[in-house]
C-alpha cells in the first residue's frame, strides 16, 4: 500500500478548506483516510497552515509521499528542513543542539518575514484608506462650491429682480409727482 500525504477539501462552494490527511494512493481525494495532520486555509493572507509537526515529520521520515501541493506546504512549514539537519545529525555533521539551533534560526527568521509582510499591507491597507478620504473630501468641497455658487447665483438673481422691482415702483411715483407740476 502506498500512502500519500494530501489535501482533502472541506469548506463551502468558492471558499475552499483543506485538511492534510495521510490516505492511500488508491483511495479518493474525500473518501478515507489515515489520519489527519492538520489544515490548510488558503483565503487568508497569508495562506493559514495548522500542522501537527511531529506527525508530519514521522510520516515523511517513513515514506509517505506529498503531492505537490502539500510539499510545497510542507516545506514552508519546515518539514523537509528538519528531515535535512536530522540527516546531517545521523551522518555526524553536527549534533542535535546545533541542528535545532538552525532549525529556530530559520523558524525565526520566517516568522520575522511574514510579520513584515503583514506589516506592509496594514500599512498599504492604511494609505488606501487616507486616499479615499482625501478624494472624498475633494469631491466634497467641489460639490460644496458648486451649491455656493448656484446660492450666490441665486442670491444675487434674487437681489437684482428686488432691485428692478423696486426701480419701476419708484418711476411710476417720480411720474406721479412729475405730473402735476407741468400741469
Amino acid at each position: 500500500m502506498a500512502t500519500k500525504i494530501r489535501l482533502q477539501r472541506r469548506g463551502r462552494k468558492h471558499y475552499a478548506f483543506y485538511s492534510i490527511v495521510i490516505a492511500d494512493s488508491r483511495a479518493p481525494r474525500d473518501g478515507k483516510f489515515t489520519e489527519k495532520l492538520g489544515t490548510y486555509n488558503p483565503n487568508t493572507n497569508p495562506a493559514t497552515v495548522e500542522l501537527n509537526f511531529e506527525r508530519a515529520l514521522w510520516w515523511v521520515n517513513n515514506g509517505a509521499t506529498p503531492t505537490d501541493t502539500v510539499r510545497n506546504i510542507l516545506s514552508r512549514e519546515g518539514i523537509y528542513l528538519m528531515k535535512h539537519l536530522q540527516g546531517g545529525v545521523k551522518k555526524g555533521a553536527f549534533d542535535e543542539a546545533a541542528a535545532q539551533a538552525k532549525f529556530e534560526a530559520w523558524k525565526t527568521a520566517k516568522a520575522n518575514a511574514l510579520n513584515g509582510i503583514k506589516s506592509a499591507e496594514e500599512q498599504a491597507k492604511r494609505d488606501n484608506k487616507k486616499a479615499r478620504l482625501e478624494a472624498e473630501k475633494e469631491v466634497n468641497a467641489a460639490i460644496a462650491k458648486k451649491v455656493a455658487d448656484k446660492k450666490a447665483a441665486e442670491a444675487l438673481a434674487k437681489a437684482e429682480a428686488e432691485a428692478a422691482a423696486a426701480a419701476e415702483t419708484e418711476a411710476p411715483a417720480e411720474e406721479a409727482t412729475e405730473a402735476p407740476a407741468e400741469a
